[in-house]
């Protein structure tokens, strides 16, 4: 006999993670389910021939306590660090990215939790007042509650198999982003970060220059450059051949920086659901009479900080009802 509830957490973004480190404290079992490789969401990192890229989300800040508090342990135990001292733009709250990777601080909220990986879930199906979880490879278990901690957009979906429907979930709050990774064998003059006012291209950052990134020291590393188009542009592009993006994006790049240097790498990342962009203003979703809810940096805002505090108000939230 089953001895304490059981929880499911669909997505392994921060949001899933605060999650997940919420109900494990309470003693809860957990199981998080991700379509990607691994955990992380938008704070992921690409490994490709030798690089590192950190393709999503580029820093993140702490201004809320709680947020701070977590921010600072990670500090302590070395999975954060703050990127480019010097920089100035906002002196109260440095920008911190996580080491040796953006998903450091994913990883350590889920810890040993188990985490199925690969394969999207399709389906929620209430069984009684319990929940099975529809994905390839899913293990055989009725949970107590799920918790689906993705994109709105992907939220509607899986909510909908349930049966729930609120009309939160029905407006679009995303915009788009396309994302080009380039590796070179040699260090390149730019900046660390590149905000930039410009029709194409929205943002330009020297991965290489974040704290323990793997710096050129050997044959296979490279110095590795992210470059973020912009909504409007992505929007439009969002579907054009990956190549042609590539060209576009990257001849924009070269006559914005003059670095006539040839990568030795180039790749691209479609990120659909990118950026918030009308947020929900509530901490969480979650059903009135079902051990369901939702969460997301869709929300409370654009920040991975909103993410962590949407996953850890919507695990509260259900943990009364647990």
């Amino acid at each position: 006999m089953q001895s304490r509830p059981n929880v499911a957490i669909i997505g392994a973004g921060m949001a899933g993670a605060a999650a997940s480190a919420r109900f494990a404290g309470a003693g809860l079992d957990v199981t998080l389910f991700d379509k990607s490789r691994g955990a992380g969401g938008r704070m992921a990192t690409r490994r490709l021939d030798g690089g590192v890229f950190d393709h999503g989300a580029q820093y993140f800040r702490a201004r809320g306590a709680r947020f701070a508090d977590a921010v600072q342990r990670w500090q302590e135990a070395g999975l954060v660090a703050v990127w480019d001292a010097d920089h100035h733009d906002d002196d109260a709250h440095p920008r911190f990215v996580g080491t040796p990777s953006m998903n450091a601080p994913v990883k350590a909220l889920i810890g040993d939790l188990p985490v199925h990986t690969g394969n999207p879930v399709t389906a929620l199906h209430a069984e009684g007042s319990r929940w099975r979880v529809a994905a390839e490879g899913a293990p055989d278990t009725l949970f107590d509650g799920v918790l689906i901690a993705i994109p709105s957009n992907q939220a509607r979906t899986l909510a909908a198999s349930a049966g729930w429907n609120p009309a939160a979930l029905a407006k679009e709050r995303y915009a788009p982003c396309l994302t080009l990774m380039l590796g070179y064998p040699e260090p390149v003059e730019l900046p660390a970060s590149m905000a930039i006012e410009d029709e194409t291209i929205a943002w330009i950052a020297d991965n290489s220059s974040k704290p323990d990134r793997p710096l050129p020291r050997g044959e296979s590393d490279m110095h590795c450059v992210v470059i973020h188009a912009t909504p409007d542009w992505s929007r439009t592009h969002l579907e054009q051949d990956m190549q042609e993006v590539i060209g576009h994006l990257y001849a924009r790049y070269v006559g914005m920086t003059g670095i006539m240097d040839e990568p030795i790498h180039g790749d691209m990342h479609r990120w659909r659901y990118a950026q918030v962009t009308d947020p929900l203003g509530e901490p969480c979703l979650i059903t009135p009479d079902q051990r369901l809810a939702a969460c997301g940096d869709w929300c409370l805002g654009p920040r991975v900080e909103a993410a962590f505090d949407s996953g850890e108000a919507a695990a509260a939230a259900l943990l009364e009802r647990l």
